[in-house]
C-alpha cells in the first residue's frame, strides 16, 4: 500500500509563543514496500554511515531519558526497549508511558529516532540498542510551567541510569524559571549526565530553554543537504546541528502510519543518540570526554563556534570508524569552559573545533546573541555542517501538497514539538 507522510513543524512565534503548526501533506505517487520506503526516507542514517557504524557500536548499555509527553512503548520498533518511567505532570502519577492514549506521538518518535529497531519496516534510531527511560513533562503541545515538571524529571534521570538525557521542548522563561532549570541541569551534569535539547523552531536568536542553559548542549536542525534549516533557532549558547528535516515517526491521527516531521526535536534526539552510540563503544569515557570527541569531529565548512551550527553537525564515523577525537580531561565540560574563555583554545585547528579547557562554572552570565566567539561573525545562516552529503530523500516520485493551520493559542509555553 502507498506510504502516506506528513511534514509537521511546530513554531513558538513571539514572547506569548502562540503555536503555528505548518502541515505538508505528501501522496507517494506508486506503491513501494514500507521496509525499503522506509530506510530510503531515514537519509540521515545513510549520510552518517549508520551501517558501517552498526558494526562497532549499537548504544548497548546506554540508557537515554526522553523528557517529553510519554512514549508508546507497543510501538513495534520499541517492544522490549523501552523502561516503565515515570509521569511527572499528571497528578496521579504512574509511569512514562503513552501506550494507547489519544495523544500526540511526539514522545513516541522522539524515541525511535534515538533507538529504533526498524522490526516490521518501521523507524530506525541511531542508537538502535539503546534503552529508553521515558519520563512525561507535558502534554500533548506542551505545558506552563515545564520546568517545575522537568527538573524533577532531569534529577530522576540523572539518579536512575540515564547517561544521555533528551528533551525537545523549547520556550522562554522568566529569570526564576532560568534559574530552576540551572539547578536541574547542574545536578545532572555532577552526576555525569548529558543533556541535549533542541534549539527551537522560530527561526531567530532569541534564548529558548533549557536549550541556552548553560551545560545543556543546545542543537540546531540540518536539512537533507546538511544546511542550517531555516526554521532552526540559533544564538551563541548552539553547540551542535543534526539532521532535522524529512525525518520519519508515527502519525498523530493514525498511528499505524508513518509521517515526515521535521524540527529540531529530531535533531536533538538524533544527537542523542549519537552520543548514546558513543558512549557504548566506550564506556570508560565520562559525559565530559563523550562531549569533547563530538565537537571535536563536529563537521563544519566555516568558523567555529558558530551561532547557528554551534561546533558542527554530528559525525560519530569520526570517532567510531576513524578514530579521531581526543577525549581529553575527563573532569572539564568542554561547553562551559569554552563559555568561560568565551573563545575556542588558541592552538584548535579549524578542521577539529576543540572549546578551550579552562573554568567550569556553570553559572557564568550568558553571552549576547553577536559574541559566542571570536570568529562567530563570520558564520552565516546559510552555511553548513558537512559532510553531511545531499541524499535523495525517497527512491519514489512524491507529490506535494501543502496545507496551513494555524492555531493562535496564547501560552507562556511553547509547543512540544522543538
Amino acid at each position: 500500500m502507498p506510504f502516506p507522510t506528513r511534514a509537521v513543524r511546530s513554531r513558538a512565534v513571539g514572547l506569548l509563543g502562540a503555536l503555528t503548526a505548518v502541515v505538508a501533506t505528501w501522496t507517494v505517487a506508486a506503491p513501494v514496500a514500507q521496509a525499503d520506503d522506509m530506510r530510503s526516507r531515514q537519509w540521515y542514517l545513510e549520510a552518517m554511515k549508520a551501517d558501517e557504524l552498526w558494526k562497532v557500536a549499537t548504544g548497548k548499555g546506554v540508557t537515554v531519558a526522553v523528557l517529553d509527553n510519554g512514549v508508546d512503548s507497543s510501538m513495534a520498533e520499541l517492544r522490549g526497549k523501552v523502561l516503565p518511567g515515570r509521569d511527572f505532570y499528571n497528578d496521579k502519577g504512574g509511569d512514562g508511558l503513552a501506550n494507547g492514549e489519544d495523544t500526540s506521538p511526539h514522545g513516541t518518535n522522539m524515541a525511535l529516532a534515538i533507538a529504533g529497531t526498524g522490526a516490521n519496516g518501521g523507524v530506525r534510531g541511531i542508537a538502535p540498542d539503546a534503552r529508553i527511560l521515558p519520563l512525561k513533562v507535558a502534554d500533548a503541545v506542551g505545558s506552563y510551567g515545564l520546568v517545575g515538571y522537568a527538573g524533577r524529571a532531569i534529577r530522576y534521570a540523572a539518579d536512575n541510569g540515564a547517561k544521555v538525557i533528551n528533551i525537545s521542548m523549547a520556550g522562554v522563561e522568566s529569570d526564576e524559571d532560568i534559574a530552576k532549570w540551572q539547578k536541574a541541569v547542574d545536578y545532572a551534569l555532577a552526576k555525569d549526565v548529558l543533556i541535549f535539547a533542541g534549539s527551537g523552531n522560530d527561526g531567530d536568536g532569541g534564548p529558548l530553554y533549557p536549550a541556552a542553559t548553560p551545560g545543556v548542549v543546545a542543537v540546531g536542525a540540518l536539512d537533507t543537504k546538511g544546511k542550517i534549516a531555516k526554521f532552526s533557532s540559533y544564538g551563541p549558547h548552539l553547540a551542535l546541528a543534526a539532521p532535522g528535516v524529512d525525518a520519519p515517526g508515527r502519525c498523530s491521527k493514525n498511528k499505524s502510519e508513518y509521517c515526515a516531521f521535521e524540527g529540531t526535536s529530531h535533531a536533538s534526539a538524533i544527537a542523542s543518540g549519537t552520543a548514546a552510540l558513543i558512549w557504548s563503544a566506550h564506556p570508560d569515557w565520562t559525559a565530559n570526554q563523550v562531549l569533547r570527541v563530538m565537537l571535536e569531529t563536529a563537521g563544519h565548512n566555516g568558523p567555529v563556534p558558530s551561532k547557528y551550527i554551534g561546533y558542527g553537525s554530528v559525525r560519530p564515523a569520526q570517532v567510531l570508524l576513524e578514530g579521531k577525537g581526543n577525549p581529553g580531561d575527563p573532569d572539564v565540560n568542554p561547553l562551559l569552559a569554552a563559555r568561560a574563555s568565551r573563545s575556542p583554545a588558541p592552538s584548535a585547528p579549524r578542521t577539529s573545533p576543540s572549546p578551550g579547557k579552562t573554568g567550569t562554572s556553570g553559572t557564568s552570565p550568558a553571552t549576547g546573541p553577536g559574541t559566542p566567539g571570536k570568529t562567530e561573525s563570520a558564520a552565516g545562516p546559510e552555511e553548513s555542517g558537512l559532510p553531511l552529503r545531499a541524499v535523495a530523500v525517497s527512491a519514489v516520485a512524491v507529490v506535494a501538497v501543502l496545507g496551513v493551520v494555524v492555531a493562535a493559542a496564547v501560552r507562556r509555553r511553547t509547543s512540544t514539538d522543538a
